[in-house]
């Protein structure tokens, strides 16, 4: 749902105290909130030994975030060399990292294996060639192709670019083994945002009969299934909340008649980003303009290039002003400076009436938010604060400067001489 209603009781008595002492536009998230799904998402699964949540980097990179996950006891789902170097800043390593990545460098293997390593989690069997050396665990990722349906916004499995096709797993587990691994995983991702539990149930029963097949085509066994992440979460008001309890005991039901055939369990890992900290967040910023042409249009000291997805996907975010009454209602563009006509957080949205320096809060910005950010325009992306569970308001990244955006235009000078004729 929009922020919690907790998260607000926290947030709106203190907004313009934060927004006076740290200036607007800032993108501020919920310590508590994200503490308690990790704890609701540890006990829904609590049945199956070994669980484990890798929180999606991707969705929110920054160290004090992090920092929460692994004092919750989690790892980290990693797809770049920039992304195992956060996940170790905070103290992962080992199996406390999985290294998913698509069409990867040895470079990045090298990376992935070097400092202590990490689970590597293969896209295609090609890429069994750029490993430096074949670890002792293994993973494959799994596309089923037309045995299942993607959702809307990860689309066809049969068009994806993503993993190994149901074809190829035996040959892919069999070369690696031959080569030296030992232990094994089998990871998928064929969901985004999805709010259906059924669809995470039937992934999971489908990685658990792929392990059975190819355990016993192989004679291996599998240490984990990774049901990967994708679990969604509701952005508008109106829209149903994932049911975790019922997922968490459908799939527990599963792993539990798996272990009854084959006498043995996987552990079950998965890397939801969204679902532990989207609801978590919110970008403030501050009205600046108002606009009354063919439509009215309220401007704001933030743009598209710090929250991209509704100039992206035509994505909703709920968006609310605390100051203002609900009984004064009119219908506007929220857009912010950039010079692209998609720069809007919210298009013909009905709205309390809103005026210059009015706080406007967008919800749901804790996932895919700041991380999706750029620099269009020579926009400048926002700072990061965190609500501790203390009541502190704590600064945990700093506005992008001018310096920053020109620091690569200061390197030592190269070129090639001209090709003779």
């Amino acid at each position: 749902m929009p922020m919690s209603g907790p998260f607000e009781n926290r947030l709106y008595p203190r907004l313009e105290e934060i927004a006076a002492h740290f200036g607007t536009p800032f993108h501020i998230y919920d310590e508590t909130g994200i503490r308690e799904t990790g704890a609701r998402l540890k006990q829904c699964f609590s049945g199956i030994p070994g669980f484990r949540e890798f929180f999606a980097v991707k969705a929110l990179p920054n160290p004090a975030i992090l920092a929460i996950m692994a004092d919750m006891g989690f790892g980290f789902d990693c797809s770049s060399i920039a992304e195992l170097i956060l996940g170790r800043r905070v103290g992962g390593s080992g199996e406390d990292l999985m290294f998913t990545s698509n069409n990867t460098t040895r470079r990045e293997f090298a990376a992935a294996m070097a400092d202590g390593g990490s689970i590597v989690n293969l896209d295609d069997i090609s890429l069994i060639d750029k490993l430096p050396a074949m670890p002792d665990l293994v993973c494959f990722r799994y596309n089923p192709g037309a045995r299942r349906s993607g959702n809307a916004i990860i689309g066809n499995p049969v068009e994806s670019k993503y993993g190994v096709s149901h074809d190829q797993m035996i040959q892919a587990y069999a070369t690696a083994r031959n080569r030296g691994a030992r232990r094994f995983g089998l990871h998928t991702m064929l969901a985004s945002n999805e709010r259906d539990y059924t669809y995470m149930v039937q992934t999971a029963a489908m990685l658990l009969e792929e392990a059975e097949r190819i355990a016993r085509a192989l004679s291996i066994r599998f240490a984990f299934i990774n049901i990967g992440g994708g679990l969604g979460i509701p952005y508008r008001p109106a829209d149903s909340s994932l049911d975790l309890e019922a997922m968490g005991q459908a799939i527990t039901v599963a792993f539990n008649e798996f272990s009854r055939r084959n006498g043995t369990m996987p552990r079950l890992y998965m890397e939801s980003g969204r679902f532990m900290t989207g609801p978590h967040g919110v970008l403030v910023a501050t009205a600046i303009n108002r606009k009354e042409i063919y439509r009215t249009y309220v401007g704001l000291d933030a743009s598209m290039s710090a929250l991209m997805r509704p100039g992206m996907y035509n994505a909703y975010h709920h968006i609310t002003v605390p100051a203002r009454s609900t009984e004064s209602i009119e219908v506007v563009d929220v857009v912010g400076s950039l010079c692209e006509n998609n720069d809007k957080f919210a298009i013909q949205r009905p709205l309390p009436t809103i005026a210059e320096g009015d706080r406007v809060v967008i919800h749901d910005t804790g996932a895919h938010g700041h991380a999706m950010g750029f620099n269009y325009n020579g926009s400048l992306r926002p700072k990061e604060l965190l609500l501790k569970t203390d009541g502190t308001i704590a600064l945990i990244r700093r506005e992008e400067r001018l310096e920053d955006y020109f620091a690569t235009l200061s390197y030592t000078p190269d070129s090639m001489p001209a090709k003779a004729p």
